[in-house]
């Protein structure tokens, strides 16, 4: 009598399905090479970051107006929409809000304006001044060492430097920035163009339905 082993059914190995989301430089120069209304280049840096530096034929919309106007867009921009800062975070996040509305076709762009700049894409130079991401690490060091030396004289001084390194903390985990927002009200990086109907209205319309 010949024994046949008995084999445990194999079990599938799940593997959750996403949508890349990020895109390099050189693609998002083929897009607008092939078709350049068929993409929105969208920079949701502040307009001192914009003026400073932006890929020919982008859009500018800070990113707090975006989660203000989220439907809106929604509304309008019906084509392949390519979301843009200086490293990738703001542009992600801006993707997630507007992903929260239904929007499809997000991409975000990787290395940010920089890379891009790099990578021998079209870029429109201006008045130079400081990135965000720049100012934030400058103020919050800033903070941290007036708090340290000022706690020689008052102790309680150095609660400063706790308060800014757990707002950092919890930055990182929720995936936000306040500092940034905070340092984005102040005149130094603001523009006549940061009205929001304005830079709305900027946008190009929604394609008609036939």
């Amino acid at each position: 009598m010949t024994l046949t082993a008995r084999t445990a059914p194999r079990k599938e190995k799940f593997v959750p399905s996403s949508t890349p989301t990020q895109v390099d430089a050189p693609t998002v120069m083929n897009w607008l090479a092939a078709d350049p209304d068929a993409v929105t280049v969208l920079d949701v840096r502040s307009p001192a970051e914009f003026e400073t530096r932006h890929i020919t034929g982008s859009y500018n919309l800070p990113l707090h107006l975006i989660g203000e106007h989220a439907s809106a867009l929604a509304a309008r921009l019906d084509r392949k929409v390519v979301l843009v800062c200086q490293s990738g975070l703001r542009a992600d996040q801006a993707r997630q809000r507007l992903a929260g509305t239904g929007m499809s076709n997000l991409h975000v762009l990787a290395a940010g304006v920089p890379g891009y700049a790099a990578a021998g894409g079209s870029v429109v130079e201006g008045r130079r001044r400081w990135s965000m991401e720049r100012q934030v690490r400058l103020a919050a060091g800033g903070l941290v060492l007036a708090g340290v030396l000022a706690s020689r004289i008052a102790p309680r001084a150095v609660l400063l430097a706790a308060g800014i390194g757990a707002g950092l903390t919890a930055s990182a985990l929720t995936d936000t920035c306040t500092m940034g927002r905070l340092l984005g009200a102040l005149p130094y990086n603001r523009s006549p163009r940061t009205d929001a109907q304005q830079l709305l209205d900027r946008l190009p319309t929604a394609t008609p339905s036939p």
